[in-house]
This record gives C-alpha cells, sequence and structure tokens, in this order.
C-alpha cells in the first residue's frame, strides 16, 4: 500500500489540543501525553516509513541529550564522527560508547539480550532485574524503571534512560526502542521520584512524539526522493550503497562496500547530493559523512 505526500502531512501534525492543551494535574498530562503517543504508533507504522532510518535518527539525538546529561562538550556531529569511521580494535571514547549504545539499543527486536548487546558493562540478569521493576501502563512503567536503575545508578543517566525506553517500548507493543524520554526530560527531571517523575515522563513524552512524528515525515519525504532517483543510477552496486542510507543516520563512503572502490564510493554520494537524494552532514572536504 501506497501513501500520497500530502497524506502523509496531514499524519505527520499531532493535534492542536494535544499539544497546546495547558494541563497541569497528572491525570491531564497523561491523557495529552496517551493521545500523542496514539498518533505516533500511527505514524511509525506506515510501511513507507524508514523506520530503521527514524530510529537511528532519535537515537543519535538521545544519544546527544545524554552526552550533555554527563557534562560532555561533545554534540552530535562529534557523535557522528566517533562512531562512523571506528576499526576494529579502537576505542571510541566515552562519548562514543554513549552513541554506540543507543545505536545498538534501536538496531535489534527489544530482548534483554538485544539490550545486553546494547549495554555490555550491565549483566543480563540486572537488566531483566531492572526491567520488572516497572508495572502497568506504559508511561509509570516506564518511570518506574528510570528511577530504579537511578536509585542503583545516581549518575548513569544513559543506562537508565535506555532500559527506560525499553520498558516503554515493551509496553506499546513496539518491536524496536524508539528513543522519546531521553529528547524530552531536563537534568532536574531525572532527580524527582513518584509522581514527580511520572508528570515529568508524561510531558517528554508529549512534547518528544510531537518531534519524532514530524521527522519521520521529514525523513520519510526524503526517503521518497532518493527511491526516485535510485532507478537512475548505474553503478554496480548502487541498490545495496542505497538500502544501507535508508538505514543509518550517517553514512562514510569507506561503509559502501558493494561499490568497486573508495573512489567509486565517493564519486557516487556526490552523484547523490547533485540529484538531492542525500546531504553531505560534515561541511568537510575530507573524511566526509553522509546521509538522507
Amino acid at each position: 500500500m501506497t501513501y500520497a505526500r500530502d497524506d502523509f502531512e496531514t499524519l505527520r501534525r499531532m493535534p492542536s489540543w494535544v499539544t497546546s492543551a495547558r494541563a497541569e494535574v497528572i491525570e491531564d498530562v497523561a491523557f495529552l501525553s496517551g493521545a500523542a503517543l496514539g498518533h505516533l504508533h500511527l505514524v511509525v507504522n506506515r510501511p513507507d516509513l524508514p523506520q530503521s532510518l527514524l530510529r537511528a535518527r532519535l537515537a543519535l539525538r538521545a544519544s546527544e541529550a545524554c552526552v550533555i546529561l554527563s557534562g560532555r562538550p561533545e554534540r552530535a556531529g562529534a557523535l557522528r564522527d566517533a562512531v562512523a569511521f571506528l576499526q576494529p580494535g579502537d576505542l571510541p571514547g566515552p562519548a562514543g560508547e554513549v552513541c554506540l549504545s543507543w545505536q545498538r539499543a534501536v538496531e535489534r527486536p527489544v530482548s534483554v539480550k538485544a539490550l545486553k548487546r546494547a549495554l555490555p558493562q550491565v549483566d543480563e540478569d540486572q537488566i531483566a532485574t531492572w526491567l520488572e521493576a516497572g508495572q502497568g501502563a506504559p508511561v509509570p512503567r516506564a518511570a518506574a524503571v528510570l528511577q530504579t536503575v537511578l536509585e542503583d545508578r545516581p549518575r548513569d543517566h544513559a543506562t537508565a534512560l535506555l532500559l527506560a525506553e525499553a520498558a516503554l517500548a515493551q509496553t506499546l507493543g513496539w518491536g524496536h526502542v524508539v528513543p522519546l524520554l531521553a529528547l524530552g526530560l531536563k537534568r532536574a527531571d531525572l532527580k524527582k521520584t513518584g509522581d514527580a517523575l511520572r508528570l515529568a515522563c508524561h510531558r517528554a513524552i508529549r512534547t518528544a512524539a510531537s518531534e519524532a512524528a514530524r521527522d519521520a515525515a521529514d525523513l520519510t519525504r526524503r526517503a521518497i526522493r532518493l527511491r526516485e532517483v535510485a532507478p537512475r543510477l548505474r553503478a554496480k552496486g548502487a541498490e545495496e550503497a542505497v538500502a544501507l542510507f535508508l538505514t543509518r543516520d550517517a553514512v562514510a563512503p569507506t561503509a559502501l562496500t558493494s561499490l568497486r572502490s573508495d573512489r567509486a564510493a565517493r564519486r557516487f554520494c556526490d552523484r547523490l547530493v547533485a540529484l538531492g537524494a542525500v546531504r553531505e552532514l560534515t561541511g568537510r572536504d575530507t573524511f566526509r559523512l553522509y546521509g538522507v
């Protein structure tokens, strides 16, 4: 089934009563966050959305948020660099480790085993125990997991937020982690507990779900353009290269191993830029990165 572009533009717009309504008590905020999640559920399950790419883009934003919480200076561009050019045996550094954790968390269907891959420093049994701390509806469960992890590891915001996102996805019946809480919660929110933390989580979801819907619309529009120009790309291995752009936030030409050579890969990327199908993300003349 296919969709018209204006159809997606209509769906991307969160109803104004969800985004602009003023709410102070937890029941009202919970109702609005539930409406936002319901709308986002429709968006993320559309077949024309490059879902892996959306999760990767949200994972980068979640990484940046966690790095900021830790007091480090790295932002999105530096995080992309930290992981895009890694070679076997390289150490990504503390900020790069955070970025890798979020990347791995969104790549595979959510499970304790997949979360262990994202958090190699944490035992599987501990991950399972933390996830069991939350019960009930999606946002209260996620808030309970967040609070429990932070009680055990007060400074490990990245692990706490990642597992809270996993609990949220599991309760919503989503196959993969879709970062939301990390995009909306502030440093002061992570010091809250109980009802105050649940209220903060509902507010964060309301804001982040609206932003994620807009991101989804933008990426879908860009993916449509990439698919439109794909038949004009005659290079051997072009189909595999295009598929990579639809799953990764940023692609280095060296990652396009289906093409004949690094030179051919660079020319392929420049061709996509000229066709308006991808963007160069760094502004550099060398060590460039490209993305939809």
